[in-house]
């Protein structure tokens, strides 16, 4: 892939950001429900995080097929793959 976009960079700063947070919350002695929402919070940023990459990877290699680099049918199964073992 190369480089990876901004916007992908930010998700995952704000991601790190809410799991400082959650040890935070967890020096702190807060209550297991708020430490369990902003862990679930954290999650969520990184499946997102994750799924954009998958995204724009496909994107990338859908492109290489077209231009007769690569099979389609593999390139998009691959590609399903990395987000299935995502989850």
């Amino acid at each position: 892939m190369g480089t990876y976009e901004e916007p992908l960079k930010q998700r995952l700063k704000r991601a790190e950001g809410q799991l400082r947070g959650v040890l935070k919350m967890m020096e702190e002695e807060k209550e297991c429900k708020e430490v369990i929402m902003q862990l679930s919070a954290a999650r969520s940023a990184l499946d997102r995080a994750t799924a954009m990459l998958v995204a724009t990877n496909l994107e990338q290699c859908v492109r290489e097929q077209v231009q007769g680099e690569e099979d389609t049918k593999e390139t998009i199964e691959e590609a399903i793959q990395m987000l299935v073992k995502s989850r």
